[in-house]
């Protein structure tokens, strides 16, 4: 079954640093095909604590959107963990240049774990078994940072990760089935101004011109956990005519059931 599993959705270095939320990634089945995305603190353990138990063992690849460490800080294990150790070469590594080469946070001595490492760039195509996906622009965060349009043989996901609001965002990620959406801050006042991390203000406009299927927010900073989000996505329902969910920690999302 075609699924994505939310081991965390803490955003922000309080919320992560405080573990007010989990910080774990997602990890998503698709076309047969298992794969994390953005293995934040924690990742390893909530596999293992995860019911059923998801099994590192069985990962076709891992994908960093950027090196932040509530997005990378458990890569390494988690490459470990795919390749039992490195004693079996296994799956594939994608990654922004700046994560493997300036300031790298993928260990040099495990590189050679895997089969294959990516160098994600700007419009850039790839693949794992049957999903393709692209990242289609660059996002406008501290680090070298890529959102991710998978497509899947019934599914167009897009990812629209860490990012400041700019014009034309959206149309990188339209004709989406299911949009995915990192949303920090509450409201576009004070920190939020001089942060490059989207706000609620800024969901609403992304939604209402991509107008998904459905639509999921996720990476919580304190002011979103404090507006309590599931109220959140229920009043962007309302008024943007799109269903919206927040998720949650552990929610295990599965396509099949939710985009009939």
């Amino acid at each position: 079954m075609d699924r994505i599993k939310f081991l965390g959705t803490a955003g922000a270095r309080f919320v992560v640093s405080r573990q007010v939320r989990a910080s774990g990634g997602l990890w998503f089945t698709l076309d047969d095909a298992n794969f994390l995305v953005d293995p934040g603190p924690g990742t390893l353990v909530k596999c293992a604590a995860s019911k059923p138990k998801l099994d590192p063992t069985t990962l076709d690849g891992i994908i960093l959107t950027h090196r932040h460490l509530d997005h990378s800080a458990d890569v390494n294990v988690m490459i470990e963990a795919m390749t039992q150790g490195g004693f079996k070469k296994k799956g594939e590594l994608f990654a922004p240049g700046d994560a493997l080469d300036q300031d790298p946070i993928v260990l040099r001595y495990l590189r050679h774990f895997v089969e294959k490492i990516h160098t994600l760039k700007q419009g850039g195509d790839y693949s794992l078994g049957k999903v393709t996906f692209t990242t289609p622009v660059r996002h406008i965060h501290g680090v070298e940072t890529y959102g991710i349009r998978f497509k899947s043989s019934k599914y167009v996901i897009s990812l629209i990760v860490d990012t400041k609001f700019f014009p034309g965002l959206s149309k990188h990620y339209t004709e989406s089935d299911l949009l995915i959406v990192n949303v920090v801050r509450h409201e576009a006042t004070g920190m939020s101004l001089r942060v490059d991390h989207l706000n609620l203000e800024d969901v609403k406009i992304i939604v209402g011109e991509i107008k998904p299927k459905l639509a999921i927010i996720t990476h919580f900073g304190m002011t979103m956990v404090r507006a309590k989000p599931w109220e959140i996505a229920d009043q962007l329902s309302d008024e943007l005519g799109v269903r919206v969910i927040a998720a949650r920690d552990g929610m295990d999302f599965k396509l099949d059931e939710e985009l009939k």
